[in-house]
């Protein structure tokens, strides 16, 4: 795709691309003038924002609803060596927009326009994570992960039980709706065994068990009686934020009006492994 790249005297440097490409460009009593296929454009006064050159386009075919979302890309990047978790993201506006948040480590944050509250005039809203089903080994390190142990029975490859003694404790934090993988010997590799439905623990009867859902795609059916288990919580309704030493965030419009966006902030922790 061609864009126009701005250079700034005021920050001598280059801070903005543009999606309109004009022949000729000039700035003259504080307007933005440009020349497209002979005639000439007066900048920001349309009503209708992101269009550009719309009778230039419909006269060569292509429609004048040719509308380009806004985006700004910037970066947090406070205690740069410190390793922390970016939780939330905080608008200052008169409009939510939508964002992804990538750090050093982590390629899975995000945050759909629609999911920001409005908060004593500011836009907020926690940072979702996208991770892939099966998980890819990047997700492997994360806190959305945790270990159970080896089973001692599989019964019909979907209900796996778990000894009472000793006791190999499931825990609370699993819940229905995460994702159960098994790993065989020497357990470097996880396998997705299937989705948890139910997570049954009544030690006096003996129970102590999970049962899964594996008509999901891309199961593995379990070959062995003890593989080791662990899961991977929701990554959208669990999630942690996106943990780095910075985060670069990116921020879509796609409103053809015009809005105002004052400054991006979010609320950080920092990590302790």
């Amino acid at each position: 795709m061609t864009y126009t790249l701005t250079y700034s005297q005021q920050s001598e440097g280059w801070p903005s691309f543009y999606s309109y490409y004009p022949d000729r460009i000039i700035g003259m009593n504080n307007f933005l003038y440009t020349f497209k296929g002979g005639d000439l454009y007066r900048h920001s006064v349309n009503p209708l924002r992101n269009t550009f050159y719309e009778q230039y386009w419909t006269k060569v075919g292509t429609p004048a609803s040719a509308f380009v979302p806004s985006e700004i890309q910037s970066v947090f990047n406070d205690g740069p060596l410190e390793n922390k978790l970016f939780k939330t993201l905080n608008l200052e506006g008169d409009t939510s927009w939508a964002a992804t948040m990538i750090t050093d480590l982590q390629f899975t944050g995000f945050i759909d326009a629609a999911w920001f509250e409005k908060k004593e005039q500011s836009w907020y809203a926690f940072v979702r994570n996208s991770g892939a089903v099966p998980a890819n080994p990047d997700q492997y390190p994360l806190r959305s992960l945790s270990g159970i142990g080896r089973s001692y029975q599989v019964t019909g490859g979907d209900v796996i039980d778990f000894s009472i003694n000793p006791l190999v404790e499931i825990g609370s934090v699993i819940s229905i709706g995460d994702y159960l993988y098994f790993a065989l010997p020497p357990y470097t590799t996880p396998q997705l065994a299937g989705q948890v439905i139910s997570v049954n623990q009544n030690y006096p009867q003996g129970i102590n068990q999970i049962q899964i859902d594996t008509s999901i795609p891309d199961t593995v059916p379990i070959p062995i009686q003890d593989a080791y288990f662990l899961y991977i919580k929701n990554s959208v309704a669990e999630s942690h934020g996106v943990l780095g030493h910075y985060c670069v965030f990116r921020l879509t419009n796609n409103q053809s009006d015009k809005i105002e966006l004052f400054a991006a902030e979010s609320e950080v922790m920092k990590s302790y492994p």
